[in-house]
C-alpha cells in the first residue's frame, strides 16, 4: 500500500477529487492530510493543554500541536503532494514542503 499526504491549501476540494479518481481506478493507497477544518485546527492546543487568555499564546499552541502532526504524517508517507493555492498567504503550503525537504 502507497502511503500519500495529501498537503497545502485547505480552500477547495481537491483532495477528495484526488482520492475519488484513485478509488475509481482501485488503486491501494492510504491517504492522509492536514486537519482542512479551520476551527478545529486553530483550536486543539487549548482543547489539549488548556486555555489562554492571548490569542497569540492559543495560536501558537495550536500551531506546535499541528507542526507535530503534520511533521509525523509526512515522515510516515511515501509520497507527498503539496499544492499552493491562489487565494491567501500559502505559508502552510511552504511549511510543509519545507519539511518534506529535511524529513524525506
Amino acid at each position: 500500500m502507497l502511503k500519500v499526504y495529501l498537503a497545502g491549501e485547505i480552500h477547495t476540494n481537491w483532495r477528495e477529487e484526488i482520492i475519488d479518481n484513485c478509488k475509481k481506478q482501485n488503486l491501494d493507497i492510504q491517504f492522509s492530510s492536514p486537519v482542512t477544518d479551520h476551527p478545529s485546527s486553530d483550536d486543539c492546543g487549548v482543547e489539549i493543554l488548556g486555555a489562554e487568555e492571548k490569542n497569540i499564546w492559543k495560536d501558537r499552541k495550536g500551531a506546535n500541536i499541528n507542526s507535530i502532526r503534520t511533521k509525523k504524517s509526512i515522515k510516515d508517507s511515501d509520497v507527498v503532494v503539496v499544492k499552493f493555492g491562489e487565494k491567501y498567504k500559502q505559508w502552510n503550503a511552504a511549511f510543509d514542503a519545507g519539511i518534506c525537504i529535511c524529513i524525506k
